[in-house]
């Protein structure tokens, strides 16, 4: 467990964790040394090392939590209110807009593959974004029911769970191919499934 840290302590963590995922993000996990970090934070090597005593390996723990935030942070405000379609169709728009930018170089798979995904605390790096993105997405099925938008029936949580299954699958066709008309026929497809208007 992390100590409790001064404001400048704080300061000087972020800074650090800034530089390293700016830089991977210009030049690969692969490409990027604490040296580079170093230099590019201007942080000495023993202030690394004291808000990162792991060295390289926790300093990309910490960047995957970091680029995992940000996949969350990207889709608000939106994300967070899924209170009508026309909101739906706007979160929409922002996640295929956020892939599009983003292109086939995705820093936080760049990370997850280099540190392995089988180690657990990569695993739950992973684990904790994809549970709360779900509840996020859930959270707007259960309020569209309450409104009568969709089916009192329907299982808000395995909802969700589709609706982000469509995601990462057209994340992973973008990926692979640099295509994002996969990503926006899957959600497309998953928002008229949960009663929505037909895209466009």
């Amino acid at each position: 467990m992390m100590p409790t840290l001064t404001r400048k302590g704080a300061a000087t963590r972020q800074r650090i964790l800034d530089g390293a995922a700016a830089h991977i993000r210009e030049f690969g996990v692969a490409a990027t040394t604490l040296d580079d970090v170093l230099s590019r934070t201007a942080t000495s090597k023993s202030q690394l090392f004291h808000y990162f005593p792991g060295g390289r390996e926790e300093l990309l723990l910490a960047v995957a939590r970091f680029e995992a935030d940000r996949v969350l942070e990207d889709q608000q405000p939106q994300l967070g209110y899924l209170t009508s379609w026309q909101a739906w169709r706007e979160w929409r728009d922002k996640v295929v807009e956020r892939y599009r930018r983003q292109g086939r170089h995705c820093p936080l798979n760049s990370v997850m593959s280099y540190l392995g995904n089988t180690t657990p605390a990569a695993q739950a790096v992973v684990s904790e974004l994809m549970s709360r993105w779900q509840r996020e997405i859930g959270a707007g099925v259960r309020h569209m029911q309450a409104i009568g938008e969709i089916a009192p029936g329907l299982d808000p949580d395995r909802a969700a769970a589709a609706v982000l299954a469509c995601i990462q699958g057209g994340v992973l066709i973008q990926l692979s191919t640099g295509e994002i008309t996969h990503l926006e026929a899957a959600l497309d497809m998953a928002i008229a499934h949960l009663g929505g208007p037909a895209a466009a």
